[in-house]
C-alpha cells in the first residue's frame, strides 16, 4: 500500500469516527489492507458516501429550531417622530427594539392554553373561538381543571377574541419561560406587566422594567408599520401613510409576487378573502402570513394593516381605552393610514371582539 492511499483512509477512518456519535455505522467492508486497488477505490467510495450521509445527519441534529415567536429588528435608533395628525406626532423610538413579523396566531395561543388553561381561572379562552367561523379558531375539549384545546383550520392564522389582559397574560408567559401550570405569579399574572388576576380598569398598568416580550407601545407599533428612512428608499418625511410601504391605498387582492401593495381589508363592499361584497357566516375572513408576499412593512413585518386590529399599551384616558391600531378584515382603508384617529379604534381592555388580535414586541 502507498503512503498517500494510508493516509488518506486514516483521516477517512478519523472523519468516520468524529460522526459516529450521531448514528451508528453500518458494518464497514473488511480487510482493506489485503484488497486490490479496485475494491480499495470501492471502499473509499462508500465510506464518502456514508460520510456524507453522516453529515446531514450531524447537520439536523444541531440545526437550532424555530422559534416559537419570530421577531424583526427595528433600528435606525432615534428617529424623528412622524408629522402630527391632530393627536400627537408617533413613531419616535429612542433604542434598538424586536417586534413580532406576524400577529400572534392560534397555534401560538393554542400552546399558551394548554400550558396555563387546564383550568381557566381568568378566562383566557373565549367561546367564540370555536362558534364564530368568520375567524375559528380554537376548540376547547373536556372540563374544568382538564381543559385541553386543539387548533380549527390553519394554525399560521391571527387569533382573535382576545382582551388586552389576555395579551398581557401571553406576554408574561413568554417573559416567564413558557412555563406549564395554573394561572399565577409564576405563569400569567407577573413578569413583563404585574396583573395579578386584574381582568378590568387596568388604564394605570405599565410594562415592568426588564419585560422580556411585551404589548407594544403605540410609538413602537407605528415605527414598526410606517417608518422607512428617506435615504433607505423610504417616503421624503421617512414614514409611508400606509403600512404596505406606500402612499397609495393598498388593494386587496391575495395573489404571488410581484403582487404589492395589498392587504386583508375591504375595498368598497368586497372582503379580501372572498372578493364578494356579501358577508358570510361560514366563511373564515382571517389570512395566515405571506398571503400578501410582497407589502410587508419596510422592517419586515406582515399584516401591520388589515387582517386584525392589534392591541398596543397606548391608552385614550378621555374613554378608559386601550388603542387598538392596524384596521382589520373588515375595514376599510382609512382605518390602515397613520393618520387615522386613534380614538377610533380604541377599545376597553376587557373587550374581546371578531376583528381583534396582538403582536409581540421584546428588546
Amino acid at each position: 500500500m502507498t503512503s498517500s492511499l494510508l493516509i488518506k483512509r486514516t483521516a477517512t477512518f478519523a472523519l468516520v469516527a468524529t460522526f459516529a456519535v450521531v448514528s451508528p455505522l453500518p458494518t464497514l467492508i473488511p480487510s482493506v489492507e489485503a484488497a486490490s486497488p479496485s475494491a480499495s477505490a470501492r471502499v473509499i467510495q462508500k465510506l464518502k458516501k456514508q460520510i456524507a450521509t453522516l453529515k446531514k445527519q450531524l447537520a439536523a441534529a444541531t440545526t437550532p429550531p424555530a422559534p416559537f415567536i419570530e421577531v424583526v429588528k427595528v433600528g435606525n435608533v432615534g428617529n424623528a417622530p412622524d408629522q402630527d395628525f391632530g393627536q400627537g406626532a408617533l413613531g419616535r423610538v429612542n433604542y434598538e427594539f424586536q417586534i413580532g413579523k406576524t400577529e400572534v396566531t392560534l397555534a401560538q395561543y393554542t400552546a399558551f392554553l394548554n400550558a396555563v388553561a387546564a383550568t381557566d381561572t381568568h378566562a383566557l379562552y373565549s367561546s367564540a373561538l370555536a362558534t364564530n367561523e368568520n375567524i375559528a379558531g380554537i376548540a376547547q375539549n373536556g372540563t374544568s381543571g382538564n381543559f385541553t384545546y386543539s387548533v380549527i383550520g390553519t394554525g399560521t392564522r391571527p387569533v382573535t377574541f382576545v382582551s388586552w389582559f389576555d395579551a398581557a397574560r401571553f406576554c408574561n408567559w413568554l417573559h416567564n419561560g413558557r412555563p406549564t401550570g395554573a394561572q399565577n405569579a409564576g405563569t400569567t399574572e407577573q413578569g413583563a406587566y404585574t396583573l395579578d388576576g386584574t381582568t378590568s380598569g387596568g388604564l394605570d398598568i405599565v410594562r415592568n422594567p426588564g419585560a422580556r416580550f411585551w404589548i407594544p407601545s403605540e410609538n413602537e407599533w407605528y415605527k414598526a408599520a410606517y417608518h422607512q428612512p428617506a435615504a433607505q428608499g423610504g417616503d421624503g418625511d421617512d414614514y409611508w401613510l400606509y403600512p404596505t410601504r406606500s402612499n397609495t391605498p393598498p388593494g386587496n387582492q391575495i395573489g404571488p409576487l410581484p403582487l404589492a401593495n395589498h392587504a386583508n381589508l375591504r375595498i368598497g363592499s368586497n372582503f379580501s378573502v372572498t372578493q364578494a361584497a356579501s358577508l358570510s357566516p361560514t366563511q373564515n375572513y382571517l389570512t395566515a402570513p405571506g398571503s400578501y408576499p410582497a407589502s410587508a412593512s419596510f422592517y419586515g413585518t406582515t399584516d401591520q394593516g388589515g387582517n386584525v386590529g392589534e392591541w398596543t399599551e397606548g391608552v385614550v384616558i378621555s374613554f378608559s381605552e386601550r388603542v387598538v391600531r392596524g384596521g382589520d378584515w373588515n375595514s376599510d382603508e382609512a382605518r390602515v393610514r397613520s393618520s387615522v384617529d386613534r380614538a377610533s379604534d380604541s377599545r376597553v381592555p376587557s373587550t374581546k371582539r371578531s376583528p381583534t388580535g396582538f403582536r409581540v414586541a421584546a428588546p
